[in-house]
């Protein structure tokens, strides 16, 4: 079985996110630090080279791989904010609705700014995708 390369390192999340050329995604990118260390209260770490993640839990699949992984997490690529809700959507259709402009994939949300989407609405779908999580 291959390796996972995606793993909790010792990188500077400060100095990832100050690289960041955008400077709205910056910008946006330490709001959202800001408010997944607030949702799990915990401190970030970077996981691989791009990942921002916070807390962990360990994860099974029926083939019997198993790992570790964030509990959330998010990564300012390129094209996107990737956001990581580990819990998936679900349970979230009524706050995806109010959510703003986005979109989703099993358990990667994807929004272009901040500004595209309600703050509060998208704390609630962390909060919720870390509770979830947490109680297994």
């Amino acid at each position: 079985m291959a390796e996972l390369k995606t793993k909790k390192n010792k990188l500077s999340v400060t100095k990832f996110l100050n690289s960041i050329v955008d400077e709205q995604k910056r910008i946006d990118s330490f709001e959202i630090l800001d408010m997944m260390m607030k949702a799990t209260k915990s401190e970030p770490s970077m996981w691989g080279a791009s990942i921002i993640g916070f807390g962990s839990y360990r994860y099974k699949y029926e083939s019997g791989r198993e790992g570790d992984w964030p509990l959330t997490g998010f990564s300012p690529r390129k094209q996107n904010l990737t956001i990581y809700i580990m819990s998936g959507f679900s349970k979230s259709g009524d706050l995806l609705k109010k959510l703003g402009k986005c979109k989703t994939s099993v358990s990667c949300l994807y929004i272009k700014r901040l500004s595209d989407v309600d703050k509060k609405v998208l704390n609630q779908i962390i909060k919720k995708s870390v509770v979830s999580l947490s109680k297994k």
